[in-house]
């Protein structure tokens, strides 16, 4: 198993909080480059994925990427790799808890849309 150096972890520092508070330590492991792609992917699949399946839905994701990713979602509690790489109970409960601020981002975007001059007006 591959050991991710740096993984976010509440109570130690992580960037932007020397303090470890929990929810920063989430964002910073959420709002690393491909990471939530990753969660939605395997929320979004019927069963466990292969690293080559995983790969491919995300699209232009590299495998040295998708490793690391891997290993701190796997370190982190929310991926497990068992017969194929599939969100933890605690992952799952994640994306359950995400999806306010998916819907809040859907409400945003029409906000966005209406609010942006269209060109040639």
């Amino acid at each position: 198993m591959i050991v991710a150096a740096g993984t976010p972890r509440p109570g130690s520092p992580v960037r932007g909080s020397t303090t470890g508070r929990p929810i920063m330590a989430l964002f910073d492991l959420i709002g690393r480059r491909w990471a939530l792609r990753v969660i939605w992917e395997l929320d979004r699949a019927p069963n466990p994925l292969t690293f080559r399946e995983l790969r491919t839905a995300c699209g232009d994701l590299s495998s040295s990427v998708l490793t690391r990713r891997l290993a701190e979602l796997v370190e982190a509690r929310l991926v497990e790799h068992e017969a194929g790489y599939r969100l933890t109970s605690a992952g799952r409960a994640l994306v359950e808890r995400l999806t306010p601020l998916t819907q809040w981002a859907q409400e945003w975007q029409t906000t966005m849309d209406e609010s942006t001059p269209h060109a040639g007006r």
